[in-house]
């Protein structure tokens, strides 16, 4: 019997009297009820057309709102990830659970679940879908069924999945074109359990079977909760197939069949999602097919993105010799984020934000930034650009990471110094960057290949919104801001690794604003700077001297923050503290002294430098070259006048100090090189 893993005497006990009871191995009959009490229905062979063709879907389904009245974005022609559509075989009869798996069943398994009932609210009952279960969990349940009934259990396939949920229809439901009101359990993109969303509607019966079957028996295909599937998610390939089993590698697992919680798009029979195999929410769930797994071969693992591609691994010779520290030096802006226009996926050339660059041990630069349509969508994911060491220009953006159908929100990028580089990301439940875990990746080919995700928060929670800005203690901690909610006053948390990012801890307290960025004083405190939460009209200033878990707050001298800004504060090697923010002249007014002496009021992007660990900051700068006023781009196709007393006026800012000495800042769309006698250099004089 292919495809059993080791068992037991007792397990093979059991298949061969179910192998003489059932003949080949497989039950007979339309239908099949096994000792739990679940039931099955057999599926025949047949072929269908699998995905979507790119044809107009209906304004019925493009027609959803979320909270406050803001349109949630959908794609007008299916995902792109559903193309091409291609003719499917399914060689042989099998047979899928006629529901999800309860919690009572499950718990036969696993009676520790029980704890897990209610959690967040949902799923209490024990004929509801048992949720908080991961991709693994939900194979050891198929294991222990077979060993428990000697039948080849398992997860059904992607293939498989779509086959039995179409049931003989090519429409967007099994039900046709559009979906009854009844399938439909709080349809938006919910922030649940986000403090900035506390309407218990969001928590909804999760009961199985409560809806019409599809035309082959099948129930809940079409939400309730989303269900674990065999394969490993990656793009379709074009052709006819037969017994397709998903690729060969990959970050994430297919989940099928959408859930509460999302708008009727994500539910129709062609519409994939995924997420990494240890993730566990409120919204995932299964059901049980039994058959031999299929004999095909996985398809190929996908290509590197171009970023990743004739990575060099040789650290130059000259890497630390950069621009002569004693003459100013500066470039920018140029653009790095660089997507064609009317980009839907994985690329989105609508709306590019919150990034984050680091320098790598060859001295290439590394950007990441997550490209999308709405920041509250299920589209949001990851891009990334490369700046090779001796390049002019960046390259055009590749696709970085797209956990499918989740909201990929906040990056961070940090380089150890030595080999090592860090992507830190928010893993959110669904939409929104409400409900967020924490992954972590790391990368010792400077970006060329990354190591599997890792959730180092695994809670989708508040407190784990991903802030560029982490930093390496002189203890050798490692630093994570993270906002603590999605509001502008309810500060930034810290997560902390004491072991060089293998366990973390969140510290308990909170820096005054978010997006806060962080650095460490000579005598052990951290000195942090937030948006929002400003006191006496300013900028807050937050200090800790117990690593995080207090904070003392005091009025900084530079003016508040707001919606579109993010500031950034690195400790130089030279030894200053350089902070990155912006200057609104309606607010506190941010002043420079040129080289003639005299003073001048500015607007936009501007550094200050202080060299007594943040208590004043004694240079101030506007990050522009001073030439003649000028359009140049910024986020969304927007410009801005770069002049000698205005600046790029908005961005979410990310900072690194390349082994040469250069920093290099970026904002949301732009580029900027300079060295620290830059800085320390006056304005041109007007």
């Amino acid at each position: 019997m292919r495809g059993y893993r080791m068992i037991g005497l007792t397990g093979w006990m059991g298949m061969l009297a179910a192998a003489l009871a059932f003949g080949d191995g497989m039950p007979e009959g339309k239908t099949f009820t096994n000792s739990l009490g679940m039931m099955f229905v057999r599926i025949e062979p047949g072929t269908f057309t699998m995905g979507s063709g790119g044809e107009a879907l209906p304004e019925e389904i493009l027609a959803a709102k979320e909270h406050g009245g803001r349109k949630i974005w959908l794609p007008r022609t299916g995902d792109y990830d559903e193309q091409p559509a291609h003719r499917v075989t399914i060689s042989r009869p099998f047979y899928l659970g006629a529901h999800e798996v309860t919690n009572r069943e499950y718990e036969l398994f696993d009676p520790l679940h029980m704890h897990l009932r209610g959690k967040k609210g949902f799923s209490i009952d024990n004929d509801e879908a048992v949720v908080f279960v991961s991709w693994h969990e939900a194979q050891a349940f198929c294991d222990w069924l077979s060993q428990k009934e000697g039948l080849p259990y398992r997860l059904p396939t992607e293939a498989e999945w779509e086959y039995a949920c179409r049931a003989g229809t090519q429409t967007l439901f099994s039900t046709g074109d559009s979906l009854p009101d009844g399938f439909l359990k709080n349809p938006d993109n919910s922030w649940y359990p986000c403090v900035t969303s506390r309407n218990r509607a969001e928590v909804v019966p999760l009961h199985v079977g409560q809806t019409p079957p599809n035309p082959w028996g099948l129930f809940d295909m079409h939400g309730n909760v989303e269900e674990w599937c065999l394969d490993t998610y990656g793009p379709y390939a074009a052709g006819d197939q037969t017994d397709p089993v998903g690729r060969a590698e990959g970050e994430f697992k297919v989940t099928r069949g959408g859930s509460h919680g999302t708008v009727a798009f994500y539910l129709r029979s062609a519409n994939r999602m995924g997420t990494i195999p240890e993730d566990k929410s409120w919204y995932i769930g299964f059901r049980v097919a039994i058959g031999e797994h299929p004999d095909t071969e996985p398809l190929p693992p996908m290509p590197p993105a171009p970023y990743q591609v004739n990575v060099k691994q040789e650290i130059p010779a000259d890497l630390k010799k950069g621009p002569d520290p004693n003459k100013p030096y500066y470039h920018g802006p140029r653009p790095y984020v660089k997507i064609p226009a009317g980009s839907e996926g994985p690329l989105f050339s609508e709306h590019n934000h919150d990034p984050a660059i680091t320098d790598c041990p060859n001295g290439d630069l590394l950007a990441i930034w997550y490209t999308t349509v709405t920041e509250r969508g299920r589209e949001v994911a990851m891009a990334a650009s490369r700046l090779r060491y001796g390049a002019e220009e960046w390259e055009p953006a590749s696709p970085f990471w797209d956990a499918p159908d989740r909201n990929d929100h906040a990056p961070a990028l940090w380089f150890d110094g030595w080999r090592t580089l860090y992507h830190f990301h928010g893993l959110s439940a669904a939409a929104t960057w409400g409900p967020l875990a924490i992954v972590m990746r790391t990368s010792t080919d400077n970006g060329a290949t990354w190591s599997k995700a890792r959730l180092i928060q695994p809670e989708h929670q508040q407190r784990n919104q991903v802030i560029e800005s982490v930093i390496r203690t002189k203890e050798g901690y490692l630093i994570l801001p993270c906002d603590a909610t999605p509001g502008d006053n309810r500060g930034t948390a810290l997560h902390i690794s004491r072991d060089n990012g293998d366990t973390w801890h969140d510290a308990g307290g909170a820096i005054a604003g978010i997006h806060a960025a962080v650095a460490q004083l000579q005598d052990g405190r951290l000195l942090a700077f937030g948006r929002g939460n400003t006191i006496d009209g300013r900028m807050p200033k937050s200090v800790s001297s117990d690593m995080g878990r207090t904070w003392t707050y005091s009025p900084s001298p530079f003016p508040p923050i707001g919606g579109g800004q993010r500031l950034v504060l690195l400790r130089l090697m030279e030894g200053p503290l350089l902070l990155v923010s912006f200057a609104n002249p309606n607010q506190i007014p941010v002043e420079i002294r040129d080289a003639s002496g005299k003073s001048r009021t500015v607007r936009g992007m501007f550094a200050a430098l202080s060299r007594d660990e943040g208590e004043t900051w004694t240079v101030t700068r506007l990050i522009s070259d001073g030439g003649p006023d000028r359009q140049c781009p910024t986020t969304n196709g927007e410009s801005f006048t770069l002049g000698p007393a205005s600046a790029e006026p908005r961005g979410y800012l990310s900072i690194c100090q390349g082994a040469d000495g250069v920093i290099h800042l970026i904002s949301s769309w732009n580029h900027y090189a300079f060295n620290l006698k830059w800085i320390e250099t006056p304005m041109p004089a007007l």
